[in-house]
């Protein structure tokens, strides 16, 4: 569509209304670019990334990594910073009976590294001399909780 020039405007009025459009884009695009992006941290792993044997996870990794007889070191018990309903951080898991083995399977892969299962925060959190864990330091390096885990890999 051709615009036709307002006859009866000033050049001067003319290049006032240009200006302002021109300003405005400006002024539009200067605060479009300058709005804030939200941060959402990590970005999670992929939970199809990392998906060592289910089984093996239920008959070993729960009771012997995770949900262990020893409160003191068990991730969920009472006391522990896991449970989805009441826990502290992004690793919940589900508790209550029945447990959803499948759903705190789901879980607890967003936490593995299959291409260097050492590094994968599931192991190095609760290791003690790795990385720093809220609930402490509940094994050692070469101890019966790391070659449990790291069998996990192992049974793929």
């Amino acid at each position: 569509m051709n615009r036709v020039p307002d006859s009866n405007a000033s050049v001067p009025d003319r290049m006032s209304r240009i200006g302002l459009g021109a300003m405005g884009v400006a002024l539009a695009s200067t605060l479009l670019s300058a709005c804030p992006t939200v941060d959402l941290g990590e970005t999670p792993v992929s939970p199809g990334a990392c998906r060592p044997d289910p089984a093996y996870f239920e008959e070993f990794i729960w009771p012997e990594f995770i949900a262990t007889a020893d409160e003191a070191k068990s991730c969920v018990a009472e006391g522990g910073c896991h449970q989805l309903e009441n826990g502290r951080s992004a690793f919940r898991v589900s508790v209550n009976p029945p447990i959803d083995f499948t759903a705190n399977y789901n879980v607890t892969t967003r936490f593995l590294n299959c291409g260097t299962p050492q590094a994968s925060s599931l192991l190095t959190k609760p290791m003690s001399g790795v990385d720093s864990h809220g609930g402490g330091e509940l094994f050692a390096p070469g101890s019966e909780s790391e070659l449990v885990f790291l069998d996990w890999f192992v049974t793929e």
